[in-house]
């Protein structure tokens, strides 16, 4: 008996830890199948544009590629949560999905006050500029007034879109899906104008062999470019801001910008092209070449004639020397400024392209010294002094805010060079009919300048003339001119005990009207008067002066038909004399000179 009882026991033991093993198994089942489908909760949708290279599109195997997918990418296995990207046909849709709630975040959205409104966004991880496209042979259009009255071609709901509609600016927008259908559009011949991301357009016109549309206004726009979520999902927003910062620390953001956007307003000309073209372009450059050596052949020849003529008259008529001098320098100044035509046509676009970029990331790399500056003076703190860039941190950590905020200044001050380059070789189209009051243009330029004035100095008189006639021109540009002498008195002045004098006369003797601006500066060496309006001839080339700034008002002056003249001593000042034609008193009739 006590044998039964005791296995009688041991089965229903063993009864029991089966049960308890069938138990665990089927809780322990219960429990992976929980996990299995708690994990889809942690998939983010990301939604963006399947046309906007080089940040997003699909590429040729129809898969999301780009530098804000691959972000997108990057963050999410930083961070541990796992993304869909789905990329749309039309941005208007997707924008429509985000507010319905279809996709839980946009990763490449340009904000805007008015945006900011509905949705929540991320620090920028791109800057997007905005450029004027237009047909070949279309008038160009230099800026968003220009545009005034015409129908622009613009992608659906993006932010020059929404910038146009909500300032109600006096333009007949028209709607695209994608930039690729507004730049189709504008190649088609149905519409003039369109204003774009330059990148993505630049791409699109690229890729698809375009030839007839192309940029006239550059950069008339830069807009912050970031990740965005419905108003209120600050938790999803602030995974990718916190991914984001992650990678910059790391240096793989810097890699995908590297990648994408570096020297991307440049794609290269493919092979395919080269190799077709390979004969016509060996022709022409061959065709060019030959013209080139027999145009030099004829000059050659003809400025020997010419030589030879003026040593001949030269020798018979001793007397016109200085007037055969005086043509010889305006020749070589008709043929400097024919130079410097073509100098800057050629440059000025190839100097603002990585100065622009320049421009862009020197305000990134400054933000990313100041954010790891903190981890580095911690280790100083803790280890002590320690090596960077072959010099101490504890002097290097000084000295890197001053140097990144004087190669900002350097930068800036090219793209202020390249923009005087191109206004002074730039054919004026400016309109010179409206008949102007020289006090009224006097009047304003002092309220541009006053403080300026107020600093250099203590001693300041206006006078103007009554019953002035008024002059056939343009206001702005003769405005133009005033500002900057006035602007150059004041910089001329040593002390602010010394004055300034500005006056109008109507000078009956003449038939002209005269303003008079007078400085007790530093005066102008006698050599140095002749070349005041050469374009680069600066005497202030040390406080970064650039010598364009005498040339560009002489020439607007020359356009009204006038003159331009200088009178100096040093150490007692300078008198600067415009003179120009007074208008006909009928309002009709061409002044002498005045470029219409």
């Amino acid at each position: 008996m006590k044998v039964w009882s005791v296995l009688r026991m041991s089965f229903t033991l063993y009864l029991l830890v089966v049960s308890i093993c069938l138990i665990c198994l089927f809780v322990g089942a219960g429990s992976s199948n929980a996990e299995i489908q708690a994990g889809p909760a942690d998939l983010i949708i990301v939604g963006g544009n399947s046309a906007y290279p080089p940040y997003e599109f699909l590429d040729k195997q129809g898969q999301p590629s780009g530098f804000v997918v691959e972000l997108t990418k990057a963050i999410a296995d930083t961070m541990g949560f796992n993304v869909k990207i789905e990329l749309g046909d039309s941005w208007a849709g997707m924008r429509k999905a985000l507010e319905d709630g279809k996709v839980d975040v946009l990763q490449g959205i340009s904000y805007s006050e008015q945006r900011s409104k509905i949705l929540d966004f991320s620090t920028p991880h791109s800057y997007i500029s905005h450029s004027i496209f237009a047909r070949t042979g279309v008038k160009p259009a230099n800026s968003l007034d220009e545009l005034k009255g015409k129908e622009v071609v613009l992608m659906g709901r993006g932010v020059m879109y929404d910038y146009f509609v909500e300032a109600g600016l006096p333009i007949q927008p028209v709607s695209a899906p994608t930039v690729a259908d507004a730049v189709k559009l504008l190649a088609s011949g149905q519409y003039d104008y369109s204003v774009l991301a330059t990148l993505p357009a630049s791409y699109i016109i690229s890729e698809m062999e375009i030839k007839n549309v192309g940029v006239v206004a550059r950069s008339i726009d830069i807009e912050q470019y970031c990740y965005a979520v419905k108003k209120g999902n600050m938790k999803t927003l602030a995974k990718f801001e916190e991914g984001m910062a992650l990678l910059k620390k790391t240096g793989r953001y810097k890699e995908l910008q590297d990648k994408w956007l570096v020297n991307a307003e440049m794609p290269p000309v493919s092979l395919s092209w080269m190799a077709k073209n390979s004969l016509l372009i060996a022709a022409s450059l061959f065709l060019v070449l030959a013209v080139t050596f027999a145009w030099s052949r004829v000059l050659t020849r003809q400025v020997a004639i010419r030589t030879a003529a003026l040593e001949r008259e030269v020798y018979e008529r001793k007397q016109d020397t200085e007037k055969l001098r005086l043509q010889q320098q305006q020749l070589i100044q008709a043929d400097k400024m024919a130079a410097l035509g073509v100098l800057v046509s050629g440059m000025a676009h190839e100097i603002n392209n990585p100065n622009a970029l320049i421009l862009l990331n020197l305000p990134v790399i400054a933000a990313a010294v100041k954010d790891i500056d903190l981890i580095l003076l911690s280790h100083y703190v803790e280890y002590g002094d320690f090596k960077m860039g072959g010099l101490p941190y504890s002097r290097i950590r000084h000295e890197i805010p001053h140097m990144l905020d004087e190669m900002l200044e350097a930068a800036k001050r090219i793209r202020r060079i390249v923009d005087d380059l191109k206004h002074f070789s730039r054919k004026s189209d400016a309109d010179f009919s409206e008949l102007v009051d020289l006090n009224n243009v006097v009047q304003t330029s002092l309220r541009l300048a006053d403080k300026s004035l107020r600093t250099a100095t203590k001693h300041f008189k206006v006078n103007y003339a009554e019953a002035l006639p008024r002059v056939k021109g343009n206001f702005h540009r003769l405005e133009q001119v005033i500002v900057n002498l006035i602007l150059n008195a004041c910089q001329s002045l040593e002390s602010s005990d010394k004055g300034i004098s500005v006056s109008t006369l109507n000078d009956t003797d003449t038939g002209s009207v005269v303003v008079r601006i007078c400085d007790e500066g530093i005066g102008i060496p006698p050599e140095h008067l002749p070349r005041l309006t050469d374009p680069f001839f600066t005497t202030k080339r040390d406080t970064g002066g650039t010598g364009l700034g005498l040339a560009i008002s002489a020439g607007i002056i020359r356009e009204h038909g006038g003159t331009i003249s200088f009178e100096s001593f040093p150490g007692r000042g300078t008198t600067v004399i415009i003179t120009l034609h007074p208008a006909p008193e009928n309002g009709s009739g061409q002044i002498p000179g005045v470029v219409s």
